[in-house]
């Protein structure tokens, strides 16, 4: 990349060009909206429509950090733009070199998982670097997907033994009992979301080789009392609907050498009454621990549809009108 002169920049490399301008030019739109500058593309050059020298640094700034992701296979997204552009305007370092170093590689997977904002970087971060780690916010901001994703790093790549994959069943009022298989065919409806995540991840044959070794076990939460999981990495996912008595029997059940992460979002709670919820306890309890990390996400982190980030803030709207 080099200045070409006064608002334009010109990339010689082809891919990175496309990368940066996005489809239909949609990132160009992003920049120019967080700039509040025209801006276009012209050949192989971004033009800034602004005489401004510091809008134009920032431009520039901007430009060589998503060249720099780039070029290391992280296609730039909108919320990855906004979040290198705040962090630019802070001049905080420290999170531009989180959001460039910060990514999960799985041996065998597709490819490597990079943060899509700076949440969901410091979410990766915490979980990478403490024992337990909480993931609590709506749906589609990646606290799922980016758990199963470091999970599978580590024991894929032999870092720890296994995988297990658990979650309270509340939902619909169905009795476990009342469903037909075997208890693997029972608990399949409600981890599907975590298989989900793994598809996405790593091919479908991989999964099942890794299932057909015990390196991935689905487990009830009633079935974890009287364990003690080592050498692990184990996720428990839509915590909110954990007890109080069922959130303390799971988190000490932490064996040594173990990983363990908690996913939940405290808006979704299908228990009878919200305040029996384990995962609002937990976080209440535990958050002055500095052994645990908490990574909590808004409306404002949802990287599905647009669409999703909108409904989110709906309801949240009228949450708080209640």
């Amino acid at each position: 990349m080099r200045s070409k002169k006064t608002g334009s920049i010109v990339l010689e490399d082809v891919g990175v060009l496309s990368e940066l301008c996005g489809v239909n030019d949609t990132n160009l739109e992003i920049i120019a909206e967080v700039l509040e500058t025209p801006i276009f593309s012209r050949g192989n050059e971004i033009v800034l429509e602004t005489d401004n020298a510091q809008i134009h640094h920032r431009f520039i700034q901007l430009i060589q950090e998503l060249e720099t992701y780039a070029l290391q296979g992280q296609s730039p997204t909108p919320d990855l733009i906004r979040a290198v552009y705040a962090s630019i305007l802070s001049q905080n370092t420290a999170e531009i070199e989180l959001l460039r170093s910060c990514s999960i590689n799985i041996p065998g997977g597709y490819s490597r998982v990079f943060p899509r904002g700076l949440h969901q970087a410091r979410y990766i971060e915490g979980i990478q670097s403490h024992v337990l780690s909480f993931g609590i916010g709506p749906a589609g901001t990646g606290k799922t997907f980016l758990a199963v994703a470091c999970a599978l790093e580590e024991v894929i790549g032999r870092k720890k033994r296994k995988l297990v994959l658990t979650r309270p069943v509340v939902e619909a009022g169905e009795s476990l009992g009342f469903l037909p298989g075997d208890l693997t065919q029972k608990l399949n409806p409600y981890l599907r979301p975590l298989y989900d995540a793994m598809e996405a991840l790593i091919p479908h044959e991989l999964i099942n080789r890794l299932q057909e070794n015990g390196m991935i076990e689905i487990a009830p939460l009633a079935y974890m009392r009287g364990r003690s999981l080592k050498n692990c990495v184990v996720i428990l996912d839509e915590a909110q609907n954990t007890t109080r008595e069922q959130m303390k029997m799971f988190l000490t059940r932490i064996g040594e050498d173990s990983r363990v992460i908690v996913t939940g979002d405290i808006t979704q709670i299908d228990l009878p009454r919200k305040e029996l919820s384990g995962l609002i306890h937990a976080t209440k309890i535990l958050k002055n621990i500095k052994e645990i990390y908490f990574g909590f996400f808004t409306a404002a982190d949802v990287v599905r549809n647009p669409l999703v980030k909108k409904i989110v803030q709906a309801y949240e709207a009228e949450t708080l009108k209640e």
